[in-house]
């Protein structure tokens, strides 16, 4: 069987497949204007190398791929009519929210208007109370008036948040019943999010019937373009793996589910791309001795970053545009810096740098395809820093003399010399980068010079030295094919479900009998939506988890399941905010459970030394590279041709297919056994 992991970005689409023992990369420019074009003329090609003869209908092939469809519709404000059906009374509690200002100081500060306005939400009566039982009862009658209103209102989608349906569904799901009768799609609170907090239940579930038709159309599309693979359950390969369908989705929190599970829930689908890179990083990192990281992943439009302290950081708090979206989600912080980010004049007359991008089209000026502004892919290329006839294996010819036209032209503007503003460019950039990380690791107690920087996507490593620097850490690590990680790391992704009830107990009137049977309700749950994602049930495995808080307190901590949950609780919460109150109530809010169909292990296996000396045919000759304003002759090394205990010394310019790799003056590099470059700053 041949599998292929899809990560499609704003500005390339990459690939990375697995057959047999073979394995190959692939990078093309996105198509913004429709995802699927690029994926499938990717798909197409590859199999015209490795399955000669064989169609994409009839091929035996897995697909995992990461999407940023959601989360383009979201940002773009591109999703369809919504309609929200709450209780009387409630239909505002979506626009009031938490009534935080996003600007403070900013005294003309608006809010834009929601994704759903105000005559596209619906009032129903029927009441459920806080203990589950039926204040109000349904009125059949009233439920029918509000399907007519909805019918004739333009909604193409519906979502449905009643009070404390989490306890009883009952009114939620007849409610959907009717909308279903409609022809259209319906999102239920009960189904997306089981917890309390009516506002997040309620945004969460919203941003999931925004998007979920946008995700279907184009999972649709995909899968037709696939030959009518379905994606249900296929038969189990060579392996007897059970890999499942053939198109499957990442999700953001690591795992992947089939494509029918991500129309109808495409919510867990937002940051599918940034969670494969975590997955992947964390993968390589672990099998080269690595547990303490904070990942790198800067790309043409963005950049990605995460901490990780032996395990993948998970958050259940999260929002995008503005929009709380309460799943469990990779934590992962992203600022608007990739090698497209477009250099230009801020109104003070100051350099800015992103956050908006040139994307895939028309491109930076070096692309040839007709941009006219300056980005910092440009100024890399400016400063000698991209080898031009070695981008992307020389598979793409870079216009040089237009972005050195452009770079001058620029400089001219700001009244400053072609290479100080070259370099001013990449400044500005790594100091959005280095806030990004600060985020993540100071303002959270982590000090950055404990852990490895580990540096991917098709920019990171012409940025990840000076970064490192900037942040004192002592280490790079770049793996093989940096600029594709995100797309190997989905085919090592589990498939994953998360479930959570709210509880709301004290923690001492919480007996271990009642923990048992609430996780045994989920567990039955997971391995039965396991099992119709393809999985066998000898490859499930289930990690639990309570939300505990001391009373009082507004949010939770996730504590791993244990003999003494209190204790664990108050050593992370010590660990977290630098205390504990041992005379305070614990209470748990939410069981949790996270269901994984374990994936097949693929070996990463290391390579014995072949000596410190750079092979000579790793050395393609010598470039002159502008490092703080001084010239520097650096060598150009082959990274396909470098072996397991070579040594260097910068400055130095590694080149592959998916990646350029800038090791600056005095860092010291050697080739891991498992070919990752270990960059040491000093």
């Amino acid at each position: 069987m041949l599998f292929i992991g899809v990560d499609t970005g704003g500005t390339f689409t990459d690939f990375t497949y697995v057959h047999g023992r073979e394995t190959g990369t692939f990078k093309t420019l996105s198509t913004p204007h429709n995802p699927a074009e690029a994926v499938l003329s990717g798909l197409r090609r590859i199999l015209a190398e490795r399955l000669p003869g064989a169609t994409l209908g009839d091929a035996d092939l897995a697909v995992v791929h990461g999407s940023t469809v959601a989360t383009n519709a979201i940002l773009e404000r591109k999703g369809v009519p919504t309609a929200l059906v709450t209780n009387v009374g409630f239909t505002d509690v979506i626009e009031i929210g938490r009534q935080n200002r996003a600007d403070l100081y900013d005294l003309h500060y608006r809010r834009r208007p929601h994704i759903v306005p105000p005559a596209l939400r619906f009032g129903l009566p029927g009441r459920i109370t806080a203990q589950g039982e039926t204040l109000v009862p349904w009125d059949e009658d009233a439920a029918g008036e509000v399907v007519e209103r909805i019918r004739t209102s333009g909604a193409r989608s519906v979502a449905v948040c009643l009070l404390f349906s989490f306890l009883d569904p009952g009114h939620e799901r007849r409610m959907g019943e009717k909308l279903r009768a409609l022809g259209l799609p319906v999102s239920l609170s009960s189904d997306i999010l089981a917890e309390f907090r009516e506002f997040e239940r309620t945004s969460t579930t919203v941003v999931n019937a925004y998007v979920s038709p946008i995700m279907t159309r184009y999972l649709t599309a995909l899968q037709q373009g696939l030959g009518g693979h379905e994606s249900g359950p296929k038969a189990e390969d060579e392996a007897g793996t059970g890999r499942g369908p053939a198109l499957r989705i990442m999700q953001s929190n690591g795992g992947s589910i089939s494509a029918d599970t991500a129309m109808r829930e495409s919510v867990r689908t937002i940051l599918s791309g940034p969670a494969g890179g975590a997955v992947g990083a964390l993968a390589l990192a672990r099998a080269a001795g690595f547990d303490k990281l904070i990942t790198f992943d800067m790309g043409g439009t963005s950049t990605d970053v995460s901490l990780m302290d032996g395990a993948l950081p998970l958050t259940m708090a999260s929002s995008i545009s503005g929009y709380p979206v309460k799943v469990p989600m990779i934590d992962i912080h992203t600022v608007g810096a990739g090698g497209g980010s477009i250099a230009a004049p801020d109104p003070g007359g100051s350099l800015a740098v992103g956050p908006e991008s040139a994307g895939a089209d028309p491109g930076p000026i070096c692309y040839g395809r007709g941009g006219t502004r300056v980005t910092v892919t440009d100024a890399n290329l400016y400063l000698g820093r991209i080898v031009p006839d070695r981008f992307l294996g020389g598979a793409m010819t870079l216009d040089e003399d237009g972005a050195r036209r452009g770079v001058e032209r620029l400089a001219g503007e700001l009244g400053l010399p072609p290479a100080e503003l070259a370099e001013g460019i990449l400044a500005v950039a790594n100091a959005n980068m280095e806030r990004a990380i600060r985020v993540i690791s100071v303002e959270k107690g982590f000090d950055p010079r404990e852990f490895t920087l580990l540096s991917f996507g098709g920019a990171g490593g012409m940025h990840c030295a000076e970064l490192a620097r900037l942040l004192g850490m002592p280490r790079v690590l770049v793996p093989v094919d940096p600029g594709i990680l995100s797309a190997t790391g989905m085919l090592m992704a589990d498939v994953v479900k998360d479930y959570s009830r709210t509880v709301m107990r004290s923690a001492d009137d919480f007996p271990l009998e009642a923990m048992e049977a609430a996780f045994a309700e989920l567990e039955r749950d997971g391995r039965d939506e396991l099992a119709l994602e393809g999985v066998p049930d000898d490859r499930v495995v289930h990690e639990r988890f309570l939300d505990m808080r001391y009373r009082g307190q507004s949010f939770e901590i996730v504590v791993p399941f244990g003999p003494d949950m209190t204790e664990a609780f108050q050593a992370l919460h010590e660990q977290r905010y630098g205390y504990r109150n041992a005379d305070k109530p614990v209470e748990v809010v939410n069981v949790r459970l996270r269901s994984r169909g374990m994936a097949e292990e693929r070996e990463i296996a290391p390579s014995p030394p072949d000596g410190e000396a750079v092979p000579e045919a790793a050395r393609l000759g010598v470039r002159w590279i502008i490092f703080g304003g001084v010239e520097s002759e650096a060598a150009v090394l082959d990274r396909a041709a470098l072996k397991p205990g070579n040594r260097f010394t910068g400055p130095a310019v590694v080149t592959e297919y998916t990646s350029t790799i800038v090791v600056p003056p005095g860092a010291e590099v050697r080739v891991d056994p498992w070919s990752n470059l270990v960059m040491e700053l000093g």
